[in-house]
């Protein structure tokens, strides 16, 4: 009987050890639905808040934009753009954080950054040449009628998605409907964006010192204007010849279009392969690269750079001379620009890499030199150099001096006086002035190792 009740005692026991444990697990299951409900509703509000600032920019962007068309003074001018450029900048942060907003709201990114870039260019213009132009003034009339349209579609949607009648999407969500395939005949359904994107107001052409100005996806070769396309074999033979190496090692692998059209080869050299394009027009080595890895380094980076120099020579590149190097994993990249006169041309680049265990070229790009190069009419300074080194800092020491044409943001050129100076860390810094008009046009910051300068 005793034995009876023991064991009766136990199943009770066990019964009720079993029902805690399940009681935990729901406990644990409902803790966990409502902390996962809890992480949605803050990414969910996270997004929200994120369109909110993004609206909130591009109202204010646009209230900006319409005070500069009617600003008379430099000053004021110029505290409008720095406004205009840091709304623009902004709102760019606040669509980063909605899911894919940069691809889904494309036009409206675009937007951004031209018009926080055209405020920019128009605030150096105004430091220097006093009040805009009637053109530049006209650029930012229509900056602003389209700051306007977008503004009020912007808050439109934000109002829907307040009152629940458009709602965003998660990233999962996002990538489901992007990667989806569209069904025969069909359109897949677009996101909440496309009321934004479908109407998006047309955007003027602005032609100003900047990377984002009409005028730079317009551009064209100037070393390659007028020269006769090349058949694929001329090509290939150019790209074995360019290397010394047999043109029978080259297949073609791509035939790319573009800025600079290209054909591109393959060839397997040295344990790697070696892939070099070839410009259509012109039959020119645009640009090579090789995979082999480099060994033990038994050069050093002065021969390397000696060796470089020669290999430029030999296939058509004189005159030109290096200025900063970097050392990757035994491979050095040397940059080179052309010189014309007493003047370096720092648009005219070309890179050319030398592995430090065979001495050989394994690396090429000369896009800069191929879209810039040509013999300029130079004019002369009209800023002596000995004037021009009264606007380096005092706390900064010159160490040497040379002319140079640089490129300014917007693909243009511009001479100036190039100061290499030491401040009191000794650490470098280049300051490049005006060689027109005496002004300040860029400082360059060095940072140096052994392993070569990186320029800020």
């Amino acid at each position: 009987m005793e034995r009876r009740k023991w064991g009766g005692r136990r199943l009770v026991r066990r019964v009720s050890f079993l029902a805690a444990a399940f009681a935990v697990t729901a406990g644990l299951a409902v803790q966990g639905q409502l902390e996962a409900a809890a992480c949605r509703r803050a990414l969910s509000n996270s997004r929200l808040h994120a369109f909110a600032e993004l609206s909130a920019n591009l109202n204010q962007l646009n209230t900006d934009l319409q005070k500069g068309v009617y600003a008379t003074t430099p000053s004021m001018l110029g505290a409008l753009c720095t406004q205009i450029f840091g709304r623009a900048m902004s709102a760019q942060m606040a669509l980063g954080e909605l899911p894919y907003g940069n691809i889904e709201l494309e036009q409206t990114a675009a937007f951004l950054a031209k018009t926080g870039d055209y405020a920019a260019a128009l605030s150096r213009s105004a430091a220097v040449n006093g009040i805009c132009s009637d053109a530049e003034r006209e650029g930012l009339r229509s900056l602003a009628d389209a700051a306007a349209t977008l503004s009020g579609q912007v808050a439109a949607l934000q109002s829907d998605l307040l009152s629940g009648a458009a709602a965003l999407e998660d990233v999962d969500a996002a990538e489901a409907r992007l990667s989806a395939r569209e069904p025969a005949g069909q359109e897949l359904a677009g996101s909440v964006y496309q009321t934004v994107e479908s109407d998006f107001p047309a955007l003027p052409a602005l032609i100003y010192d900047g990377p984002f100005s009409d005028h730079i996806a317009d551009r064209s070769s100037r070393m390659l204007a007028g020269l006769p396309e090349v058949t694929q074999e001329d090509a290939r033979l150019a790209a074995a010849k360019f290397f010394n190496l047999e043109a029978a090692l080259f297949s073609l692998v791509s035939a790319g279009e573009g800025t600079l059209p290209a054909y591109g080869f393959s060839a397997a050299v040295d344990g790697g392969e070696l892939y070099v394009e070839v410009t259509r027009r012109g039959g020119l080595v645009l640009e090579a690269i090789s995979s082999r890895s480099a060994s033990a380094a038994v050069l050093t980076q002065e021969e390397a750079a000696a060796l470089a120099r020669d290999f430029l020579a030999r296939r058509g590149y004189p005159d030109m001379r290096e200025s900063y190097f970097i050392d990757q994993g035994g491979v050095v990249t040397i940059n080179f620009a052309a010189t014309q006169g007493d003047v370096i041309c720092y648009p005219d680049l070309v890179k050319v890499s030398v592995a430090l265990d065979t001495g050989r070229v394994v690396g090429f790009e000369s896009r800069g030199y191929l879209m810039n190069h040509v013999v300029r009419d130079l004019p002369s300074p009209a800023v002596a150099a000995e004037e021009a080194q009264t606007i380096v800092s005092p706390d900064l020491t010159v160490l040497s001096h040379q002319l140079a044409l640089i490129p300014t943001g917007g693909a243009y050129e511009v001479l100036c006086h190039e100061f290499k100076c030491e401040d009191a860390d000794g650490h470098h810094v280049i300051v490049y002035v005006n060689a027109q008009n005496g002004q300040e046009e860029k400082l360059l910051l060095l940072l140096e190792d052994e392993n070569g300068t990186l320029v800020l």
